[in-house]
């Protein structure tokens, strides 16, 4: 998930643009104000798939056509002038770790040169901003991946390595695909429901292994899986066994060191955990179960930081 903002001033309007990205698509959202004025989705944008020139012209093909209100002056030398108002952008996203934040930023700069203030931080602070707001609490995201962290209302104090799929990211949607084939083949669940998903996938068990082993993007494909868990989930005991399990093991292993900071912070309270991803608003019931069989409150969760930051950047 990534996430960007740009806030300008046009014709004495106080415009705010707000986008949430992955590596697939972005959501862009047009502000005036608390008002949303336009809606536009062009493809992801994520530093470590691609460079500087592909991120350009995503910025200048894809996004600027659609903001019509807006002028654009593109030269020979490829640089943009954009909206002269612009004061600050605020880009936040998976992929922008501090050792590939310059990509995003530097073409930002081409884009909007006008811009005071550029600053581009990980998906994990956007979920934190979207759930907290300007509150101290856990964050969380359950998506394709799994990832965590306590935020003091300003900034991620302490984060546990989600380590990916195959070594960690327990709570995902691709750690949840993974226990489904390994509970479904090994015999732990009905095998009517075996055969259902294989009518379903219009795979065979040799199919899901080449899938896994020997395509790109395993997570994905893991991951999508939760959709066929969702649409059998009601009646199927060892199916909501199975999701519980994953997001206990999400609070075990990963919450060990917040324990600490929780216990300053929320003394003598149930600290309070959101939550932002697909996997997590899917199973938002057994998920609030599980937290607070764990000794949490639940907090916000949502499918997409989007509206939380909109809220959040309106403070």
């Amino acid at each position: 998930i990534c996430t960007f903002v740009v806030q300008f001033q046009y014709r004495k309007c106080n415009m705010i643009l707000i986008a949430d990205s992955g590596s697939t698509k972005t959501d862009w959202v047009l502000m005036d104000g608390h008002s949303v004025i336009k809606r536009v989705k062009t493809q992801g944008i994520n530093p470590f798939h691609q460079n500087s020139k592909i991120i350009f012209h995503v910025l200048l093909d894809e996004l600027l056509p659609h903001l019509s209100e807006a002028d654009s002056d593109i030269h020979d030398t490829g640089e943009v002038s954009f909206a002269p108002g612009i004061k600050a952008v605020y880009f936040y996203g998976s992929g922008c770790t501090p050792e590939r934040c310059h990509v995003v930023e530097d073409e930002l700069r081409h884009v909007f040169p006008d811009a005071g203030a550029i600053e581009v931080k990980g998906d994990l602070l956007a979920a934190a901003r979207a759930v907290c707001g300007h509150q101290q609490g856990v964050a969380c995201i359950l998506g394709t991946g799994a990832n965590s962290c306590c935020y003091d209302g300003k900034k991620i104090i302490l984060n546990t390595p989600p380590l990916g799929y195959i070594l960690g990211d327990e709570g995902s949607g691709a750690v949840l695909g993974r226990l489904f084939l390994n509970a479904l083949f090994k015999g732990f669940l009905p095998e009517s429901l075996k055969i259902e998903f294989l009518e379903y996938s219009g795979m065979t068990y040799s199919d899901v292994i080449n899938r896994v082993y020997s395509q790109p993007l395993a997570n994905r494909y893991l991951a999508s899986i939760a959709n066929f868990i969702a649409r059998h989930l009601e009646g199927e005991e060892s199916l909501r066994l199975l999701i519980a399990d994953n997001f206990h093991a999400f609070f075990h292993r990963n919450f060990v060191q917040y324990h600490p900071w929780m216990e300053i912070h929320f003394a003598g309270q149930k600290p309070v955990v959101g939550f932002v991803g697909g996997i997590a608003n899917q199973f938002r019931e057994i998920l609030a179960e599980v937290t607070e069989s764990e000794g949490f409150r639940i907090g916000i969760v949502m499918k997409s930081p989007i509206d939380g930051l909109i809220q959040y950047h309106n403070y």
